[in-house]
């Protein structure tokens, strides 16, 4: 372990602030996972499908990357293939300078991070600003993410209200709301202004040529939408096959992540805009980088490829949850940009076992990491294997790992004879135990830190009790005839294989009636609005909407796309009505008030499907403050699988899935409604 690490650690150790952060950041996680995992049907055979399709993609991802790549190109995407960091720099530098760009406005992606995009661009003068709220955070900071999914989760809001005061003139406050607020006012102007807009890609889809953009906040949408071109980082092994394995991948990595069964913005890339969008970028780039994920996938560590960036195997990782994400450093001192359990293995994979393979020894290799993992990734088989050295080919030679050979500090060896002497007889195991038990005392045995091995480990203190002993106790107290059982189902309940249990959460053969009080009850827990009328009482309630509000004007679809006489009896009522137009969004970011409405909904996010296109604004449910829906009951349908194969999403260029109002928990894992995108949502269902 190299000097800079070992202070790193100890420096996290010493901090009592950290601690505090990282503690409140990883109960919550873990909470909020378990349960949204548990509202699955069959969660491991999910995980197990996850895995199988991953794995597919990897074994034969040159032929889905040609696929991927010949749909996107004939859906109007810029295909580059950069071999490595530099190549992927030079190809976005090239883009903007070629548009002339002065102002980039960057969506949270990690593969910029591992690029190191930012410094780059701002080598070459361009103005980078990251439009995620715990980026743009960290950028003020001048820090990197210490969290790939909560990048800001060792600050409190304390740090943040200091933070915003030096930077932002706001006045000092640790008002989470309020601190939000000034981003999204800050940030505004800089999607509605900026030349280029970045993503990442969560996934794309080799059948359809779709990318898939998951957001909370909105600021995702943003990027995507609102500049002229934007450019779409895409690390080659994010593919999956079709639609029907990005459902089960949206199953898994928004409850994973964050504890959400779907992330408030799905958003679903086909092409750049098309003749007749109101919106859209005039030209859509993607970036497919390699930077090492060839190598990897020739090599032991091959598995790492399958890896989703959820982020659970960090909230999980008890050496993560005290030294947080910036300990992660190489040999050299130079920060990672992939921490905890999956960084102790794709940094040394990617950017090599010298300078960072000490990472594998942040691990106690105690499986939680595995365990979270929702594609079943053995995290603990490929740290052994980085611990081992074992990056650079396939399998080492079988006369190799014959000669390799136990080296371990003189004391230590002794230490292992002598148990060795104590465990091969009965009694004298017996009293090694007793005797362990009394010299442990009431703490801790602890190891010598001399050697590298014992700093920061403690052996916990042996029982003074054998578990015979403990047994014959047990034995005594049990009542006579009463036996000892193991967990048993509950009388009359079959035990189902999980092979055989749907994932879907909302069965397909609901009623129609059951749809609607399931999608009901599931938009009104993230945070929506649920109101039941009749097509004629839709002008009536828009307008109460409006009136409560004192609003006047309302950024609109077009009337055909709309209930009949809908918009004409708002204008009746002195409403005012826009409608979005490409080059406009200065004026339109303006208005308050959104009405669009939903082809479809899934009763099991409580999920509104809106597709792009002629008439379809999708800043309409983005820019203003509320965003008020008509949905048509009937469109109420079961699962997530069925809003994405509707032929309105796949042939429109942009489409979104809507699951709530917008929102963040960046700063001290508070909830915050209402971030970049709109912090109400109606839904008038009729």
């Amino acid at each position: 372990m190299s000097t800079s690490f070992r202070k790193r650690i100890n420096e996290s150790l010493a901090d009592a602030h950290l601690q505090a952060a990282l503690d409140g950041n990883a109960e919550r996680r873990i909470r909020v996972r378990q349960e949204a995992m548990a509202s699955l049907a069959d969660p491991q055979g999910l995980r197990l499908r996850a895995h199988a399709i991953r794995a597919e993609v990897i074994d034969a991802l040159e032929s889905y990357l040609e696929q991927f790549i010949h749909k996107a190109q004939a859906n109007g995407m810029i295909i580059h293939r950069a071999a490595d960091a530099a190549q992927a720099r030079e190809i976005v530098l090239h883009l903007a300078r070629h548009h002339s760009a002065r102002l980039i406005a960057k969506s949270k992606t990690m593969v910029s991070e591992e690029i190191e995009l930012n410094p780059a661009l701002e080598a070459a003068g361009l103005q980078v600003v990251e439009t995620d709220l715990g980026e743009y955070i960290v950028q003020l900071r001048g820090e990197h993410p210490s969290h790939i999914i909560t990048p800001a989760v060792h600050l409190t809001r304390a740090d943040v209200g200091r933070l915003f005061e030096q930077k932002l003139g706001l006045p000092y406050t640790e008002d989470i709301p309020l601190m939000t607020n000034t981003a999204r006012r800050v940030l505004r102007e800089v999607f509605l202004t900026a030349d280029i807009g970045i993503s990442g890609v969560n996934f794309a889809v080799a059948e359809t040529g779709t990318l898939c953009v998951l957001t909370n906040e909105g600021n995702g949408r943003m990027v995507t939408t609102l500049p002229r071109v934007h450019i779409a980082l895409l690390g080659m092994e994010r593919l999956v096959p079709n639609l029907d394995d990005l459902a089960v991948m949206l199953r898994l990595l928004p409850r994973s992540a964050t504890g959400q069964k779907l992330t408030v913005y799905t958003s679903l890339l086909n092409g750049p805009r098309r003749p007749g969008d109101p919106e859209g970028p005039d030209e859509r780039h993607v970036i497919i980088i390699d930077n090492g994920r060839s190598k990897l996938r020739a090599s032991p560590l091959r598995e790492m490829l399958y890896c989703i960036r959820c982020g659970a195997c960090l909230n999980a990782c008890p050496v993560f949850r005290e030294i947080g994400g910036h300990a992660y450093v190489s040999k050299d001192g130079k920060g990672s940009a992939y921490p905890g359990p999956m960084g102790s293995v794709l940094s040394p994979a990617l950017f090599g076992q010298a300078e960072f393979g000490q990472l594998a020894r942040a691990s106690t290799l105690c499986g939680a990491c595995r365990e979270a993992c929702p594609v079943d990734i053995d995290l603990p088989r490929l740290l052994l294997r980085v611990r081992a050295g074992l990056t650079e080919v396939y399998e080492p030679p079988e006369p190799q790992v014959k000669a390799l050979k136990p080296n371990p500090p003189r004391w230590l060896a002794a230490g292992m004879l002598l148990f060795t002497w104590a465990a091969e007889h009965p009694g004298r195991f017996r009293l090694a135990q007793k005797l362990a038990g009394v010299v442990g005392g009431r703490g801790w045995l602890k190891l010598p830190a001399w050697s590298g091995w014992g700093l920061s480990k403690d052996f916990p203190r042996p029982a003074k009790q054998s578990f015979q002993e403990r047994w014959k106790i047990m034995e005594a107290g049990r009542a006579p005839g009463q036996n000892l059982t193991l967990h048993q189902p509950p009388q009359g309940e079959q035990v189902t294989s999980p092979s055989k249990r749907s994932p879907q959460a909302a069965p397909a053969d609901m009623s129609l009636a059951e749809r609607l009080e399931k999608f009901r009850a599931e938009l009104e827990a993230l945070g929506g609005t649920f109101i039941s009328c009749t097509q004629t009482e839709l002008a009536e309630h828009v307008l109460a909407q409006l009136k409560a509000r004192a609003f006047q004007e309302i950024l609109s679809w077009d009337a055909l796309l709309l209930p009949e006489g809908l918009l004409s009896a708002l204008t009746g009522a002195g409403i005012q009505v826009v409608y979005p137009a490409q080059g406009a969004m200065l004026d339109a970011g303006k208005i308050r008030v959104g009405l669009t409405g939903a082809i479809a909904a899934a009763a099991e996010t409580g999920s509104l499907a809106l597709p792009g296109g002629s008439g379809r604004s999708l800043t309409a449910s983005l820019l203003p403050e509320v965003h008020i829906v008509v949905l048509h009951q009937e469109n109420v349908l079961a699962g997530l699988d069925e809003l994405l194969s509707l032929p309105e999403m796949t042939n429109s260029a942009a489409s979104v899935l809507v699951s709530g109002p917008s929102r963040t928990a960046d700063i001290e894992m508070t909830l915050t409604i209402g971030v970049h995108g709109p912090g109400e949502l109606v839904v008038l269902c009729c």
